[in-house]
């Protein structure tokens, strides 16, 4: 290396998104670079994770990862998408599954024909022409068959579910064997270059002083480094994102295995449910200024499926990201760099996109500005359009039954997201911009779940015959009823593939990402 190369790497913080990080600098960084990651076993983690979307797959192949050993290790389950309860109205649900929607004919997507259908009521439910929606409505689930590429189970799209404090120490043994080197206790001080604030080093209670080239800040919400030292500042969402508050807890299972995330609406926010292979996890999120926080213990208790295994745990958050993801020499990943509601599982997605960014933008010692102009930009990118998303589900409720929906109803939107749902009125079109996490599938499934209706639909679906239309789609719904009666349950994949070789005796009470 020459005198201009970063060498010394210093991770501030454990937990999900510092072992997340160190795994895959161990991994992508040539030789020559040394890793070091603090954290203190006094300091808890929030626990960020459980479920996931299907990116996260890439992350564990980037690392070489067998995925039957991690989901044995992690106690892990398979997750095909997220059922929605309530969230329009109060008996009404829907999925938002990943993969595909039926098959495209010619120039249109599938859902243009389904929709002329169902405006002329004859289609059944939509979550009939997905893999992904109708098995897990059977508990069903199998991997992608990539040797039927003409098939539905060619495109199975499935993520994970996981014990978020196993997934850091599977991460922790890989990145260690690696050679990270992992420093215990606690940070008491940040040093700032006098000539441009630039972190000079950390220092920890025992007086020891760690310096580094480049600092990532793992620290979760606290943002130890980019906001207690540097003071980046934080953009506050939460008037379009009311929610505030978290309640965790986990229970014990209950047959059948679900191969998806359940999150049901309650009275000021919603309630999630993840199943693992040793428990459940569940976990309450709300708003404080539409509900007191005992009775939302109250109705989170009410609801679990089976015993509770720990004392319900309460996290307090403000939706909302940093002004700057990368201030100086200092990179925010993970809470530190901010949090977004685990309404669509986004928070590990978030952290390996900031971690492939490190990468790809990865600095010598000048630190370009450039570069990093360009690296915040993406994240403020990748943020804003993960918001709009979210907001959604909140905007588009028809429920009377609280002050908390009346507000999401009424509230002003970001003009991005109304153009989106002008667009979609219309004649059912979406755009996806640049490069956005979610695709027309996640919402054309989420705005017809929320009860957003267009007007018409496509104009070049009337060069086909209406008998035509109706044999098309009846074919693709008997195809993919007839996949899905011939996967094997949840249960029985994991039996036979990548049960866990031991019920771990560790149970957390995770905030699902």
């Amino acid at each position: 290396m020459n005198g201009n190369c970063v060498r010394d790497v210093v991770i501030v913080g454990g937990g999900t998104a510092g072992w997340m990080t160190a795994a895959a600098l161990s991994r992508l960084l040539p030789g020559g670079y040394r890793l070091r990651l603090v954290e203190s076993d006094e300091i808890s983690t929030i626990g960020v994770g459980e479920a996931t979307i299907p990116n996260i797959r890439n992350y564990n192949h980037a690392l070489g990862i067998d995925e039957d050993d991690f989901i044995r290790n992690t106690q892990g389950t398979f997750k095909l998408g997220i059922e929605f309860v309530d969230w329009k109205n109060s008996g009404e649900s829907y999925f938002h599954g990943f993969g595909k929607i039926g098959r495209d004919l010619g120039a249109l997507k599938f859902y243009q024909y389904w929709l002329k259908l169902h405006q002329a009521g004859e289609a059944p439910d939509l979550g009939e022409f997905s893999i992904n929606t109708l098995a897990p409505r059977h508990a069903k689930f199998m991997r992608d068959v990539q040797s039927v590429p003409d098939s539905p189970v060619a495109d199975i799209g499935y993520a994970f579910h996981f014990d978020a404090g196993l997934y850091a120490r599977y991460l922790r043994r890989y990145s260690e064997a690696r050679g990270v080197v992992r420093i215990e206790g606690k940070i008491v001080a940040t040093c700032l270059r006098a000539e441009d604030g630039f972190i000079e080093a950390v220092v920890m209670e025992s007086g020891d002083r760690i310096a580094g080239d480049l600092f990532v800040d793992c620290s979760g919400m606290a943002g130890l480094l980019i906001e207690k030292a540097l003071h980046t500042g934080f953009e506050d969402w939460s008037h379009w994102l009311p929610c505030n508050h978290a309640i965790a807890v986990p229970c014990e299972s209950v047959d059948p295995l679900l191969p998806y995330t359940r999150s049901t609406a309650r009275a000021a926010g919603w309630q999630w449910r993840i199943p693992l292979q040793h428990r459940i996890g569940n976990g309450h999120v709300f708003s404080s200024d539409f509900m007191d926080p005992k009775t939302a213990e109250e109705i989170l208790m009410r609801n679990l499926d089976g015993k509770p295994l720990a004392s319900p745990r309460h996290i307090r958050f403000t939706t909302g990201k940093r002004k700057k993801g990368w201030n100086k020499n200092c990179v925010a990943i993970g809470l530190s760099g901010g949090f977004l509601e685990p309404l669509e599982s986004t928070s590990i997605h978030l952290i390996q996109t900031a971690i492939a960014r490190l990468v790809e933008f990865f600095p010598d010692k000048t630190f370009d500005r450039a570069e990093i102009d360009a690296f915040n930009a993406q994240v403020d990118f990748e943020y804003e359009s993960i918001r709009d998303f979210l907001i959604l589900h909140y905007k588009l409720n028809e429920r009377k039954d609280s002050a908390f929906w009346a507000y999401c109803r009424d509230m002003e939107i970001p003009v991005t997201l109304q153009g989106k749902i002008d667009l979609f009125q219309s004649h059912g079109r979406t755009v996806r911009t640049g490069e956005e996490l979610f695709t027309d599938v996640s919402w054309v499934q989420v705005m017809h779940g929320q009860g957003l209706r267009p007007r018409s639909y496509h104009p070049l679906v009337d060069q086909r015959s209406n008998d035509e239309v109706r044999k098309f789609v009846t074919d693709v719904q008997a195809v993919i009823r007839k996949c899905v009666d011939v996967m094997p349950t949840h249960a029985e994949f994991i039996r036979k593939h990548c049960a866990a070789l031991a019920a771990n005796p560790v149970r957390r009470s995770g905030l699902v990402s």
